[in-house]
């Protein structure tokens, strides 16, 4: 019997959530993500992205971008990560084996519809998309194919909040008029090399022949990408094993031959690894940097901190402090940034701008840069922390500064809530667990004693 692999995505989860447990801004621009100058966007609702924001643009562009309406928030990754729980928790009752791959996105291969048509096909993932709607109030997308490239391909042309199966005898016919970039394991490096040749498309990709695709893209990759052109994807659906490393490199096509230059490049590939710890819901204790240089020797530093963290500029901070001056050491072509030591356990740091260091603060690493001075006492509240109050209940921060704070009351269930504002030193009003903003406390007690 044919199969069908599903890959369902949730739909701008981060945003999404953010919409879900604060009411108020259900239907505005939501943007997540780092709130200093150099901030990135974690994640944009669909409102946001009307205006052309998106995953991982500066924070400063995408608020350009989406004017004064926007509402930018820090990443919860708690939050996240128990919103999540309970999406796969859901799917799993009607797909048993999933092949997770982040917070937000899987792949499954439903027994029960095996050998079915393109419309049981659909009917299947609109009522698990129902399901999971019906569970957790959050959307979904699902595609569906005869393997994972084409399920993933088809859960992106579904999106936002829909469905799109791919019969078999249209797979050809949609992978062939694709950017080649589409396809999986095509980074930018790759798509060079095919560009240059006038390969644009994975079309024009599955026209090569074997060796002339392990020529340009080499013969261990080259001829499985082939395949992947011509529609043919056997891999399983199988679970994952916890990654013990989440790392990103670039080799690039002129080396680096001055510090500003490698500490530009440890900044772009440390946020670029930093988002997909910040997906796969867990902190990185240790940071190591590898340097490979013309001769294809390669350097690896590494440093352990004190504690499994998730804050993007202590991380990023510590992988420059780790480098090298090419100067000394010569040309670089490639660069690498892993950070290891993975821990469900996240601590964020109570002192970043201490922490991150002096170098880190100076302007985009250029070399003699006048640091900027650190902030003298770090603010008591920040917008999107999560408060309560004896009378009104959980709440989050709005807006602080000169000595007062706004504050709105409300959570998943409570729609929304009531803004006030009060003192910034009011004791009565006390940190709060962001979870409890999910308001899912059968489920998350369930969870608890489960983990006890």
């Amino acid at each position: 019997m044919e199969r069908w692999v599903l890959h369902l995505d949730m739909d701008a989860f981060f945003a999404s959530v953010e919409q879900l447990t604060r009411p108020t801004l259900r239907g505005r621009p939501v943007l997540v993500g780092g709130l200093g100058g150099r901030g990135v966007v974690a994640g944009a609702s669909y409102e946001a992205r009307v205006f052309g924001a998106r995953s991982a643009m500066p924070m400063h562009q995408a608020r350009r971008m989406v004017g004064a309406g926007a509402v930018v928030l820090p990443p919860r990754g708690a939050v996240y990560g128990a919103a999540s729980g309970r999406v796969f928790e859901t799917i799993r009752t009607v797909v048993p084996v999933l092949e997770q791959l982040s917070f937000d996105e899987a792949f499954g291969e439903p027994t029960e519809i095996a050998g079915a048509d393109a419309a049981e096909v659909e009917r299947f993932c609109e009522a698990l998309r129902a399901k999971v709607f019906d569970e957790t109030g959050l959307v979904s997308s699902v595609g569906a194919g005869s393997g994972k490239q084409v399920a993933k391909i088809a859960s992106g042309l579904a999106k936002p909040d829909g469905v799109r199966v791919v019969r078999r005898d249209e797979e050809r016919v949609l992978l062939a008029g694709l950017p080649v970039r589409s396809l999986w394991g095509i980074g930018p490096v790759a798509e060079e090399r095919l560009r240059r040749l006038g390969i644009e498309t994975i079309g024009a990709l599955a026209q090569l022949t074997d060796g002339e695709v392990a020529d340009v893209l080499g013969g261990t990759i080259g001829p499985a990408l082939h395949r992947l052109a011509r529609g043919i994807d056997d891999r399983p659906v199988a679970e994952r094993a916890d990654a013990k490393q989440i790392s990103a490199e670039s080799t690039f096509a002129e080396d680096l031959r001055t510090l500003a230059e490698l500490r530009g490049a440890v900044d772009r590939i440390g946020r670029y690894a930093h988002r997909r710890l910040l997906k796969d819901g867990r902190g990185a204790r240790t940071v190591t940097v590898k340097l490979k240089r013309t001769d294809m020797s390669t350097l690896t530093r590494s440093a352990t901190l004190p504690y499994a963290a998730t804050d993007v500029a202590l991380l990023v901070s510590t992988a420059r402090r780790l480098l090298l001056d090419p100067i000394e050491i010569g040309p670089i072509r490639l660069v690498g940034v892993g950070f290891s030591g993975l821990s469900d356990i996240q601590q964020e740091s109570l002192f970043p701008d201490l922490e991150q260091g002096d170098e880190d603060l100076a302007a985009d690493g250029t070399d003699g840069a006048t640091p900027a001075p650190a902030a003298a006492e770090p603010p008591a509240w920040r917008i999107g922390d999560d408060v309560s109050h004896p009378d009104h209940g959980h709440g989050w921060v709005q807006g602080a500064g000169h000595g007062v704070m706004t504050i709105r009351f409300e959570t998943r269930s409570s729609g929304p809530g009531i803004a006030r504002t009060f003192r910034a030193d009011l004791p009565e009003i006390i940190r709060a667990d962001p979870i409890d903003s999910l308001d899912w406390r059968d489920y998350l007690d369930t969870v608890h004693r489960d983990t006890e």
